[in-house]
Order: structure tokens, then C-alpha cells, then sequence
């Protein structure tokens, strides 16, 4: 298949963070993932944010790229800048480990692996209610096949390009690529846990966020069109 051709080494990973707004997780953000050997560029790509997003983002050497806000349109925009072999797609409020690069290129190197993302784990302060989160990477992947976005996700830049780079859509972006690499390949957990926020539960509540997420992803795997989710996930926010 048109994905497994690759076979050069793979060495250098473009981390691409979209943002809206995110002067206060950014820096962490960055700061973590530059301890990782193997990135070679941090791409901030910002949706118009009025606080000091872009600033923290300059002054700590990554590239910033200016996008139309949405998810989706805004990793698209910074994947098309990305010079590394590797593309990472990571949230503003994820936190890369050290090992999060040598485990990401391991697994891309495996016969057969076209993408991958990692295990998670919510910060400290989570509800009980939340926790088993690396269960449910494992059954999310098995299940239903798909990686979610705070996991960090990652695969070839030549294989992103192949299958169109990342889709403009205004939500599930991520599914909608492994919905697309799946024809390609196989989809796996890298060997590294990524810690990410829970800032959404905490702000509408773990029980409807939890809910919220099935009804979306219930809807998605039906075929329902992606800007129509986009309205209910907002109204049920």
C-alpha cells in the first residue's frame, strides 16, 4: 500500500500545536516538548488570539503560523510547514515525556505501522470518576479504531501528504484521519504516556463531558456529517 512504500529512516519530528488562547498552558507545553532530542521544530499554528499566545510562542523560538480558527484548519495550516519526517499533532494542554520521541519513531518504524498516538493519563487533581484513562485509549483503539486528539498523534509527513494533509473540518479532525489511515495501515500506541488537562470536565462537569463525547462519537460513527456534530457538541457544551 501506498503508505508502507516509506522506507527511509525516520529522525526529525515536527510538533504542531494549534491554539486559541492558550498563554497559560503554552509555555509548559513547549518547555516539554523541546527536552525531546528528536524534535527538530515546535509549530505554533494560531487561530486569533487576543492574549499572549503568539508573544510566549516567538519568544521561545517556535514558528507561528496564522490560521482561520478550527482545529483542523489550524494543524493543517502548521502541518504544511512541517520539514521533519515526522508530524506530531499535539494540544496546547498535552505534555509530552522525554521518551515521547524515541517511542513515536520505534513505532513508525514497525512493518505495517502508518500512525500511532500515546497512552494518557489526566493531571493530578482529577475526580475518581476519571481515572482509568489508559484503559481507555487501549479500548477506544480496539473498539472503535481511533486515537483521540489529547493523546498527541503523530505519523509520517510523507504519508500525511499522500492522504491529503489533515482535514479542514471544524471537529474530529482526528478521527476523520484515522478513519483515512486505517485504508493504509495499522494504528498503535507508542511506548510513552502523555499527561493532558482536565479542564473541560472540570468546567462542564465529568458526567456530561463524559456523555457529551459518546453522543458525538455514537453520531460520528453513524455518518453523521461532521458540521452538523460540530452543533451538537457545541449546544451540548
Amino acid at each position: 500500500m501506498v503508505g508502507l512504500n516509506i522506507v527511509s529512516k525516520l529522525n526529525s519530528i515536527s510538533v504542531v500545536i494549534p491554539t486559541l488562547n492558550e498563554e497559560a498552558e503554552l509555555p509548559e507545553t513547549i518547555r516539554r516538548a523541546r527536552t525531546i532530542a528528536e524534535v527538530s521544530e515546535i509549530i505554533v499554528a494560531d487561530g486569533g488570539s487576543t492574549d499572549g499566545t503568539r508573544a510566549i510562542a516567538f519568544e521561545a523560538g517556535c514558528i507561528v503560523v496564522e490560521s482561520e480558527a478550527g482545529r483542523g484548519k489550524q494543524l493543517r495550516a502548521g502541518s504544511e510547514r512541517a520539514t521533519g519526517d515526522v508530524v506530531l499533532l499535539l494540544h496546547a494542554d498535552t505534555w509530552l515525556p522525554v521518551d515521547a520521541g524515541r517511542a513515536a519513531l520505534a513505532l513508525l518504524n514497525r512493518s505495517g505501522v502508518v500512525a500511532g498516538g500515546f497512552w494518557k493519563r489526566f493531571r493530578k487533581g482529577a475526580p475518581i470518576a476519571m481515572r482509568g484513562a489508559r484503559v481507555k485509549c487501549w479500548l477506544l483503539l480496539r473498539v472503535s479504531g481511533y486515537v483521540f486528539g489529547d493523546q498527541g498523534f503523530f505519523l509520517r509527513r510523507e504519508t500525511l501528504r499522500e492522504i491529503g494533509g489533515v482535514p479542514p473540518v471544524p471537529l474530529m479532525e482526528e478521527l476523520e484521519l484515522c478513519k483515512r489511515l486505517r485504508a493504509m495501515g495499522r494504528i498503535e500506541l507508542a511506548d510513552a504516556t502523555v499527561i493532558t488537562s482536565w479542564r473541560k470536565f472540570a468546567k462542564h462537569g465529568v458526567l456530561r463531558t463524559y456523555l457529551l463525547m459518546w453522543r458525538v462519537l455514537r453520531a460520528y460513527r453513524r455518518g453523521v456529517p461532521v458540521e452538523k456534530l460540530e452543533r451538537v457538541y457545541r449546544e451540548g457544551r
